[in-house]
């Protein structure tokens, strides 16, 4: 896992501020979705479940999972970029910060209110990390590096980790709810949204590009 991926140039300023800026934001809407008690993300699910049961906070736990999940990436021949080892520290180290700032929700249309603003955000915060593109997340090279491993599709492959990843958290303490499932139909089309919203001037010939492909 040698030659992490850097910025470098003109614009590398503003792809540190993308990529530093949406971990941030990433794990202050994590910790939104843990104050508001529906449900969380399927990685929230467990991370929160391994939590309650070792007495960890759920940030210290995020971070450790990322790295159990980056080691994961040496047999499978994956290249971590500064964004990949950036999402390991940053995102836990911000859920533990918001959720030390943010109190318990209390009552329905706070706790769904403030779930909203949990998704939204993260929705905002992954078109920001990714329009950096200085590295996929660990949990997102996991599933490309298993699909160019298996020949099973994206598709195939992420749905079979979010499920081991839902249930074993559910089963370890998790909360698994309506927020799981606003997260899941919401998630893709606000990223997609965000990345055209954050997109940055592509390098070489296709300036127009959001992602490399």
């Amino acid at each position: 896992m040698s030659g992490l991926t850097t910025p470098s140039g003109s614009r590398a300023v503003r792809r540190s501020a993308h990529l530093f800026g949406g971990l941030v934001l990433y794990g202050a809407s994590a910790a939104l979705m843990v104050r508001a008690g529906l449900g969380l993300e399927p990685w929230g699910v467990l991370h929160q479940g391994v939590a309650e049961r070792t007495g960890l906070s759920i940030g210290v736990v995020s971070i450790a999972v990322g790295a159990v999940v980056l080691l994961l990436w040496i047999p499978i021949r994956q290249r971590p970029g500064l964004g990949t080892v950036s999402n390991v520290f940053v995102v836990g180290l911000a859920m533990d910060g918001t959720l030390a700032l943010v109190p318990d929700v209390r009552g329905l249309a706070a706790q769904i209110a403030v779930l909203a603003a949990g998704v939204g955000l993260n929705g905002a915060a992954t078109g920001l990390y990714i329009s950096a593109r200085l590295g996929p997340g660990p949990r997102d090279g996991l599933m490309t590096g298993l699909h160019r491993l298996t020949g099973r599709s994206v598709r195939l492959v992420r749905t079979a980790i979010e499920v081991a990843v839902v249930l074993t958290g559910f089963l370890l303490g998790g909360t698994l709810g309506a927020g799981t499932v606003l997260y899941a139909l919401a998630i893709g089309p606000l990223a997609q949204f965000f990345l055209r919203v954050f997109a940055l001037p592509a390098p070489g010939p296709a300036p127009g590009a959001i992602l490399p492909r």
